[in-house]
């Protein structure tokens, strides 16, 4: 069974983003996370330019294509563009 990590947004101990600096987990939190259980795979958001084909396209690809579909079950959250799903998807560079 996975462990959770504290879902915190301020302080030194912060393991997620605020949402004005795009949400998502930061490099820290996916350490903390990987700490607590260990094989997890888990990484952090793909930002940056990336070749076409490559890891990092594919997992930007999938990332995109899940959270669209949250954009469909979640319409509040889809419409608000301060929302931590669309700064996420923002911050993954999402069309």
């Amino acid at each position: 069974m996975a462990t959770s990590i504290r879902r915190t947004t301020k302080g030194k101990d912060a393991n997620y983003r605020p949402t004005k600096k795009g949400a998502g987990m930061t490099q820290k939190g996916v350490e903390e996370y990987r700490e607590k259980n260990l094989g997890s795979k888990l990484d952090t958001a793909v930002t940056g330019k990336v070749k076409p084909g490559s890891k990092n396209a594919k997992r930007r690809k999938s990332y995109c294509a899940r959270s669209e579909g949250q954009m469909k079950k979640f319409p509040k959250a889809a419409k608000d563009p301060n929302s931590r799903l669309r700064q996420a998807r923002k911050r993954w560079r999402c069309k």
